[in-house]
């Protein structure tokens, strides 16, 4: 089976309950991300001394009026989410899903109901359109139930369509349901029922706060999640533009497979599959393809995890240059932050310091993939 090497974390992960609450308040601050998070955790030691330094952080990045997260806020929704049954998972400690911890951006803490065991044996990813057709769907429950039989567990973002049909075919054998909103909000409401089987039968988490409805923008994050859990993600029916396909491409950003199964050219709902096949994609017609597919992924060694590159002997330059650097490098397409940093030719350190600044300055964001990239 593959276990993903862990990038080692800045600090230990938290081990008190104050600790945990820190973390939760950094990463519910405003502008705070998975990246951000991992590099105020190795900027400062610890997420309550972060916490301590991110207003004038903030400042010195020229945001005005910045104010962490209330602690009153992340008391409540921790014991609330405590009192109604659901539990957190942090990353770097059992049982975070191993695989996902692996991934690029990986976030530092989910609210998981159900059996988290469940998300740490082999995954595979089964999504698609939410219209599906009626062979769509049949397909899904097809592929569903055969990766189950197998001892795969079935991951999807519980939508309706594909997703729903997945999900529900893999019930007996396990599931794990990624939520774009909180993990105690039932979406679409016409999913409510397998919403709550999920819950008692396999594995619903979300990196979200409690009580949040979904909105367009949650969902490529969602997405990020779905695939960094998953060997492969197989595509079963998507239009040329869907969160399929974006699920898809950060599959294969992680280095994950990804399939697709073909359809007829004139079905709209076939175009992004028929598209992800032409430009490499494996084609898959039954679960058992999508097994041979990811059968070297069961085996191999874990991947090493990639150092940073040894910083250059150039000066370090003002601060003022350095971010310069970084925007002229920087354009609406992403940019690995290793290649960013090797490219602005000044130590890894000083161009660190800078990105977090532009990140919290809204002048730089991060795709789902966890590319660098200009806003906007």
């Amino acid at each position: 089976m593959l276990t993903a090497a862990e990038k080692p974390l800045p600090c230990a992960p938290p081990a008190t309950q104050q600790e945990q609450l820190d973390w939760l308040r950094l990463i519910r601050s405003r502008r705070i991300g998975p990246a951000t998070f991992q590099r105020l955790l190795e900027e400062y030691g610890s997420a309550g001394e972060a916490l301590n330094h991110l207003p004038e952080v903030a400042r010195a990045a020229g945001v005005r009026d910045y104010t962490v997260c209330a602690e009153k806020d992340t008391e409540q929704e921790f014991k609330q989410a405590l009192k109604r049954g659901f539990v957190p998972l942090f990353l770097g400690r059992t049982p975070y899903p191993a695989l996902l911890a692996g991934a690029g951006n990986a976030p530092p803490f989910l609210w998981v109901k159900g059996d988290p065991t469940l998300a740490n044996r082999p995954s595979v990813a089964l999504v698609g359109a939410r219209n599906a057709s009626s062979l769509g769907v049949r397909t899904a429950r097809q592929f569903a139930h055969d990766l189950g039989a197998a001892g795969i567990t079935v991951v999807s973002g519980l939508a309706r369509g594909i997703d729903a049909a997945a999900h529900q075919a893999a019930l007996d054998s396990g599931t794990v349901a990624v939520q774009a909103g909180g993990i105690d909000i039932a979406y679409p409401r016409e999913n409510a029922d397998l919403f709550e089987a999920i819950g008692k039968q396999g594995l619903r988490l979300s990196e979200q706060p409690l009580g949040l409805t979904p909105q367009a923008r949650h969902f490529p994050q969602r997405n990020r999640i779905i695939a960094g859990l998953s060997l492969g993600v197989v595509v079963i029916e998507g239009a040329t533009r869907s969160g399929s396909l974006i699920t898809a491409r950060d599959a294969s950003d992680l280095g994950r497979e990804v399939m697709a199964v073909p359809g007829n050219p004139l079905d709209g709902r076939a175009g992004g599959c028929n598209i992800l096949i032409r430009d490499g994609a494996t084609l898959v017609r039954s679960a058992a393809d999508v097994i041979e597919a990811i059968a070297h992924l069961l085996d191999r060694p874990a991947p090493v995890t990639a150092e940073h590159p040894p910083e250059p002997a150039h000066p370090a330059g003002d601060p003022d240059q350095v971010t310069a650097k970084i925007l002229t490098l920087l354009g609406p397409a992403g940019v690995a932050e290793d290649a960013l940093i090797r490219d602005c030719g000044y130590p890894a350190s000083a161009v660190a310091k800078q990105i977090l600044e532009l990140e919290l300055d809204g002048r730089i964001t991060r795709t789902p993939g966890g590319m660098l990239a200009l806003t906007g």
